[in-house]
């Protein structure tokens, strides 16, 4: 069978990857096409557009940079076309993914969906959409199966979460202090996020905390994409290491971190350390989230749990003395003890593990 695959970010990459490993697991001639990153590449995809070139995220940022947008939609309907595949399947990435399935559906090609646009967030009318243009939509979160049944009499396949597959072949790391040329002082990891615009907004300010925290050392997690030479004039001359393409090691050798909202927040969660969530963006991109978006939280922890469970500081709220404080609360024995407590009922709440497995066959088994 011929896949044609499309994600447009670090952690559609990360799924997409599993997801190629899983279809060649259970179709062994499978030829698949991919807009991903090097993970998926890696698994065996023919990468044909790399995600550093797709992720605009924001809305000021999405309308400057729509002519760059509108021709790649182009380029991928071409690109379709030639290659001609039995199915497409679609990774989040919704901006993008939705118009070529719209297009996909007139053309006659098969589409299916993997980790579902957030409807439970903000533009819930793409259900509409989504039921006329898609065969099969794969969901990862445990609301999301009663969301789509009960708010738009959607029938949809909830598969579980993807991060425990990549988690479970995580191995504790060894030597990992000596290879990074890190001291013996505490980590405390800062992930400003994976694309430019929100390094350069979350990095400058999670710096500012390095001399109120003396005892501990603080250590990026930098993304390939970027590479190490882009954080490098913004880390100026502050006392701050960096580690690149090493995220979970560095999770797993940290007592605490600054977390970016996104699948980061979720995934220093499992490895069960005490994080901040922190997250800020334009201002007009802000006003109009809050007119668009009725979420009460913005990091999957808390919004799996329908409650509070780690700390958000959004926007102006998100200030070098209000991170200092949940820091400190975080770094604390009873803080530390609050959050490992409550990080242990997650796994429970995500499935299993098996997703990308679980997807893969019901993606075969639909095909004819």
């Amino acid at each position: 069978m011929k896949y044609y695959l499309i994600a447009g970010e670090a952690s559609g990459d990360l799924h997409g990857a599993r997801l190629i490993e899983a279809l060649r697991a259970q179709d062994p001639k499978a030829s698949i096409r991919c807009w991903g990153g090097d993970l998926m590449q890696q698994a065996g995809g023919t990468l044909i557009k790399h995600y550093r070139d797709l992720a605009f995220m924001g809305f000021w940022e999405v309308l400057i940079n729509l002519p760059t947008i509108l021709k790649n939609i182009h380029f991928c309907k071409t690109d379709i076309i030639a290659f001609d595949p039995d199915v497409i399947v679609y990774i989040d990435y919704p901006g993008f993914n939705l118009r070529i399935a719209e297009w996909a559906r007139k053309k006659g090609y098969r589409n299916h969906y993997y980790i579902s646009p957030q409807l439970w967030a903000w533009k819930a009318n793409r259900a509409v959409k989504m039921k006329r243009d898609l065969d099969a939509l794969y969901t990862i979160l445990p609301f999301e199966k009663s969301y789509f049944k009960e708010k738009h009499n959607y029938e949809v396949h909830y598969v579980g979460h993807p991060l425990l597959d990549s988690l479970a072949k995580c191995l504790p790391p060894k030597d990992f202090r000596k290879a990074h040329a890190l001291d013996n002082r505490p980590i405390v990891a800062l992930l400003p996020g994976s694309r430019q615009q929100e390094v350069k907004k979350m990095l400058p300010l999670f710096l500012k905390l390095i001399p109120a925290f003396p005892d501990y050392q603080f250590v990026i997690a930098g993304t390939p994409t970027l590479g190490e030479a882009y954080y490098t004039p913004i880390m100026d001359s502050q006392a701050c290491k960096i580690v690149v393409g090493n995220t979970y090691a560095l999770l797993q050798s940290s007592e605490a971190a600054l977390v970016t909202s996104g699948t980061a927040t979720l995934e220093t969660a499992l490895f069960e350390v005490p994080q901040v969530v922190c997250y800020k963006t334009s201002e007009f991109s802000y006003w109009l989230a809050k007119k668009w978006v009725t979420l009460q939280w913005i990091s999957l922890v808390n919004l799996i749990f329908n409650r509070e469970i780690v700390d958000e500081l959004i926007q102006e709220k998100c200030s070098v003395e209000n991170l200092e404080k949940a820091l400190y609360k975080i770094l604390s024995p009873e803080g530390k003890a609050r959050l490992k407590k409550q990080y242990q009922q997650l796994s429970q709440q995500l499935d299993q593990g098996g997703a990308s497995q679980k997807t893969a066959a019901l993606i075969l088994e639909a095909l004819p």
